[in-house]
């Protein structure tokens, strides 16, 4: 395998009428299990690539952006695909529009991009067994503390461009 496609990742919805690629590595993999992601997902939890928009590029078709509420009362804006409705990342308003949460089961090789932590354990499902070697935390984390000093860096740099 090339070092370009080691540090690539294609995804799409189920219809393929969307498909992006994520030009690099993301900053950090989530793995949600707050109820908001269980009803919004219809699943146990969400797991979602956080990066840079700027590295997600839509290569083919487009998506239709739904708005709808978080916990957080300051919401998130859903792209999916306006054909089949899959729901390929989402823009929340904490990161604004500089950051994608790439669902990651929307890529062709999700297996590629585990989860870096599990957060909101506190409302995980009772029959949901975590790992030992991933870290999860009851509900929020200390970035500075989980995430690698390479994903900080970036992150700094994204905020200092678009400050």
């Amino acid at each position: 395998m090339t070092t370009r496609a080691r540090r690539t990742f294609d995804g799409g919805c189920t219809c393929r009428h969307v498909r992006y690629r994520m030009t690099s590595r993301p900053l950090f993999v989530h793995c949600c299990h707050c109820r908001w992601c269980q009803r919004e997902s219809g699943a146990s939890f969400a797991l979602n690539a956080m990066i840079e928009a700027d590295r997600v590029k839509l290569l083919h078709g487009d998506v239709e952006v739904v708005v709808t509420p978080t916990a957080s009362g300051r919401g998130q804006k859903i792209s999916r695909c306006p054909a089949c409705r899959i729901a390929v990342w989402s823009n929340y308003a904490g990161g604004g529009d500089l950051v994608r949460f790439v669902r990651v089961g929307t890529l062709d090789l999700p297996d590629r991009l585990p989860p870096d932590i599990h957060i909101f354990t506190v409302s995980k499902q009772p029959w949901v067994v975590l790992p030992a070697d991933t870290p999860a935390v009851s509900e929020y984390y200390d970035r500075a503390r989980y995430w690698p000093r390479t994903s900080l860096a970036r992150r700094e740099r994204l905020l200092a461009e678009h400050g």
